[in-house]
């Protein structure tokens, strides 16, 4: 408001031609202030539509959810949040451009196997976004408990921490991270991780372990400095993205408002 104000004239007048110009100044800063949203070019064609269910498109993402292709939907917190990191923790995808995010980047088409860096390409979002389409988000790993819902992989990210998480765009907020016990409700920024099922495998393990002769997948560190990574154990008959690691002895995710742990019979992501 402060910013934004002028003083009034001295005169009790103006002509209209003024009045005009000042309509038009106005709709002009208007239309600037909207054409900042970032839009994101689509994939090419060509990348691969089955996910870890090896389910096909269309998935089901109702029209009128939150955060999809609207940001109408989207839940702004009500408390003071902190500050997000100046530049993306994890490498964006190379080729986009007009986003919020420095550095964050879509490709005009997939990049190659073998150059991808050790956590993989992300796509930048926030609670102020709209959520992309599947045309940039890649196949979900998994369904929610209603059965039509789809669920990806993706890393919350906070002031000291980078935390693996799931992303269900019907929620609100679509960020989940299990943490403190609980299925902690995440706004700001995160990224979502397209899964590739032609580079990337979910590999069994169990006690933390990570399985003999792989690489897994970086999806985040804790604050003391332990690596995080992304994995996907079964609760109540559903497969939920969340984060594990050595010191954790297991696979921990976010369900029905609580933070489940998972000791064995999980998967963890590695590449190929």
């Amino acid at each position: 408001m402060g910013s934004h104000n002028r003083r009034r004239s001295k005169s009790s007048s103006s002509s209209s031609s003024s009045s005009s110009s000042e309509d038009e100044d106005k709709k002009h800063r208007k239309n600037k202030h909207e054409d900042a949203h970032p839009t994101f070019p689509s994939y090419a064609a060509g990348r691969s539509t089955e996910g870890y269910l090896g389910l096909p498109p269309p998935y089901s993402i109702p029209q009128g959810a939150p955060g999809v292709g609207s940001i109408s939907g989207i839940h702004e917190p009500t408390r003071d949040m902190p500050p997000m990191p100046p530049m993306p923790l994890m490498p964006q995808i190379p080729g986009q451009h007009g986003d919020t995010f420095p550095g964050s980047h879509i490709p005009s088409s997939p990049p190659p196997a073998h150059t991808p860096p050790a956590s993989g390409y992300r796509v930048p979002l926030s609670t102020t976004m709209p959520f992309p389409p599947v045309q940039q988000t890649g196949p979900p790993v998994s369904i929610d408990a209603d059965g039509r819902s789809p669920i990806f992989i993706g890393s919350a990210i906070f002031p000291s921490s980078v935390h693996p998480c799931k992303i269900v765009p019907t929620l609100n907020p679509p960020c989940r991270v299990p943490y403190g016990g609980g299925e902690y409700e995440h706004h700001g920024r995160y990224d979502l991780l397209p899964f590739d099922p032609n580079t990337m495998e979910f590999v069994p393990t169990s006690h933390g372990q990570i399985p003999p002769g792989r690489r897994p997948i970086d999806g985040g560190y804790e604050e003391s400095g332990g690596k995080l990574y992304h994995a996907v154990a079964t609760v109540q008959g559903v497969k939920v993205p969340g984060k594990a690691g050595p010191h954790l002895g297991g696979c921990n995710v976010a369900f029905g408002g609580q933070e489940h742990q998972v000791t064995s019979g999980y998967d963890i992501l590695c590449w190929r």
